[in-house]
């Protein structure tokens, strides 16, 4: 078995954080993981994006051509990668920011308005992990319990953040599981 996953937005949206998160928590599995990020010269506003490979034995390549799940957090990362998932893929869409869909009806397509709820809880700064939940939740990559106490040991030592991110946690889940 092995899964690729990329996460795509603007700098400054979490976007290296969710995928350091999944990969982390594969980790914790005894699985098999690569973690690749990208980003452009600009950092915050410009482009980032990230890949995680997951597999139950040796990976052969870091570099992927065509993720089976992706995360886009914004709409040129959506348009951008969305054509190169593979069919029977899972594509979470932070609708907050994203008008449009995937335009495919060949991947499960998941609209979340992760940034108008990561603001209803509290802090904006909390849309990555309520993605990262959601894709968890759909895809089964990883066990959701696994992530969960991957997130409380990345916060552990910011108390109000792993408090916040808990809640982020509960509701990517529970809007994977509604739709």
């Amino acid at each position: 078995m092995q899964n690729e996953v990329m996460f795509a937005g603007f700098g400054g949206q979490g976007i290296l954080l969710s995928g350091k998160l999944l990969a982390y928590t594969a980790m914790h599995e005894g699985l098999e993981v690569t973690w690749t990020p990208s980003y452009g010269p600009e950092m915050r506003g410009g482009t980032a994006y990230c890949t995680v490979v997951v597999s139950d034995r040796p990976i052969g390549s870091p570099i992927i051509k065509n993720p089976q799940n992706l995360v886009a957090m914004n709409r040129p990362s959506l348009e951008k990668f969305a054509p190169m998932v593979k069919p029977g893929g899972v594509i979470i869409i932070n609708s907050s920011l994203v008008p449009i869909g995937a335009d495919r009806d060949d991947v499960d397509e998941l609209k979340v308005p992760v940034t108008d709820i990561a603001r209803n809880l509290g802090s904006v700064k909390t849309a990555n992990i309520i993605a990262l939940a959601a894709l968890v939740a759909r895809s089964k990559i990883v066990n959701f319990e696994h992530l969960c106490e991957t997130v409380k040991k990345e916060f552990s030592e910011k108390e109000n953040f792993m408090e916040l991110n808990v809640a982020a946690l509960d509701q990517g889940k529970k809007l994977a599981e509604q739709s």
